[in-house]
């Protein structure tokens, strides 16, 4: 008995290190979360990640569901829960593992199908996103979801309603089954935050395999801790200031991801950013200090803290320096350090061709178009791109505003059907390449230096 109480509690200490663990990589991922990156049309949370391989987007979605099973609302749903579906009384841990499976399975198929359903039909985002109401919309949204995380309101559903669902099911698999449906339904307005931008994400990338695959792998890390409970029948650690901590970070992130898709509609929020070292230095400080805040806040609502009277107003501080530091860096490391000089009128740079025989690069891109902002970042910042390009009249156009009648002319010209779009043409006018995705420079230095 003692052994068996010493092993538990080493689980415990194991769960807690691992919350913490996540919390740190959850800051680690501020960066690529509120980055964009896309294969067609828009911006988004994961879509950073997407840059780094499908395997990374898929792991960023999972570790984005573990968080959000470690938040106020849902974390206290795993003992219950289990008990309902009945691993608890499971004759055998591998009966229990199954009822375990089977009921994360069900929040699973949920979470798919509501992912699949969005990726068929999220062809209207890119243009959506043009419009910079939309894009003050979804901003609003977001600040709304982190000022919950920071606890102005809480999300959830009525306790009446969340009882009622709770009956559904019962004992065994199919009641598992139908039990993690329901839970995925209860606990829709905790995983809100999270959900949302990997909502809009695979909207943007309207990709259906990746949609299904980060969909499942998010309901998966949501689904970790009820598996684990109960299969193993392990005590969790229990709520406390730790879980705080999650919805702050889960809060710093959303208010920055809100900034960004700010910055991408209302360029004035891209020209306070500057190239310099000491923009970076000032920006990281900030940071830190929000950050530093943050803990101590947390730290002092553990139990009879000494410092319990500093929470709120170390709260309230942390607030504006984490988010406002986060988002300067970002802004700073999507700034472009150099970059080629780019002509605006297509016409005027084919003219220019013709007049020099020289090739052209013309690039399609837009202010909400993360792959295109990427591009322009890492790929034609690139010292060895910017020396081999130099032999070509390169024009940009700016597709921002879909409906202006001379972009539609233009992009029609070009057989444009998305974003970003890079067309290469010999000094002849033949098209001799075409990117419809983020190229690293290395892939595109390789291309254009067989354009003559």
């Amino acid at each position: 008995m003692r052994a068996r109480q010493r092993l538990l509690t080493h689980v415990s200490r194991v769960a807690s290190r691992a919350a913490l663990a996540a919390m740190v990589l959850a800051v680690l991922l501020i960066p690529a979360i509120a980055s964009a990156a896309d294969g067609g049309s828009d911006t988004e949370v994961f879509a950073r990640a997407m840059e780094r391989g499908p395997l990374f987007a898929v792991g960023a979605a999972f570790l984005g569901g573990l968080l959000v099973s470690l938040t106020p609302c849902v974390y206290p749903m795993i003992a219950i829960t289990v008990s309902v579906f009945g691993a608890n009384e499971a004759k055998s841990r591998w009966q229990a593992a199954g009822l375990s499976a089977v009921f994360v399975l069900g929040i699973a198929t949920l979470f798919t199908i509501l992912g699949v359903a969005t990726a068929a039909t999220g062809g209207l985002f890119g243009a959506l996103l043009s419009n910079k109401w939309v894009v003050l919309f979804i901003a609003v949204v977001f600040l709304a979801l982190a000022a919950s995380m920071f606890g102005a309101f809480e999300l959830a559903l009525p306790s009446g309603l969340n009882n009622r669902l709770a009956t559904v099911g019962g004992i065994g698999f199919g009641g598992a089954f139908a039990l993690g449906l329901v839970s995925a339904l209860v606990a829709a307005p905790c995983t809100g935050p999270a959900l949302t931008g990997i909502l809009i994400w695979i909207a943007t990338t309207h990709n259906l395999a990746l949609g299904t695959g980060v969909m499942f792998t998010f309901a998966l890390g949501l689904g970790v801790p009820f598996f684990l409970v109960g299969t193993f029948a392990i005590s969790l650690p229990k709520g406390g200031a730790w879980m705080l901590g999650v919805k702050w970070i889960f809060g710093v992130v959303l208010a920055v991801v809100a900034l960004y898709f700010l910055r991408n509609a209302f360029p004035v929020l891209q020209h306070f950013a500057s190239p310099t070292q000491t923009f970076l230095y000032v920006a990281v400080g900030l940071t830190a200090i929000g950050f530093v805040l943050g803990g101590i806040h947390v730290a002092a609502e553990r139990k009879r803290s000494p410092i319990a009277h500093l929470s709120k107003p170390m709260k309230l501080g942390s607030i504006l320096p984490a988010i406002g530091g986060a988002f300067m860096v970002i802004s700073w490391a999507l700034m472009p350090k150099a970059e080629l000089q780019w002509l605006t009128e297509e016409s005027q740079a084919r003219t220019m061709a013709v007049q020099e025989h020289r090739p052209v690069i013309v690039d399609f891109g837009a202010s909400w178009c993360g792959a295109c902002n990427e591009l322009a970042t890492h790929t034609f910042a690139n010292e060895d791109v910017r020396s081999e390009a130099g032999r070509f009249v390169a024009v940009r156009v700016d597709a921002t505003d879909e409906d202006d009648p001379q972009i539609s002319e233009i992009k029609t010209k070009y057989h444009v059907v998305g974003l970003p779009t890079v067309v290469v043409l010999d000094s002849t006018g033949q098209e001799k390449v075409r990117f419809n995705e983020f190229v690293g420079p290395e892939k595109f230095l390789s291309e254009i230096k067989k354009v003559n």
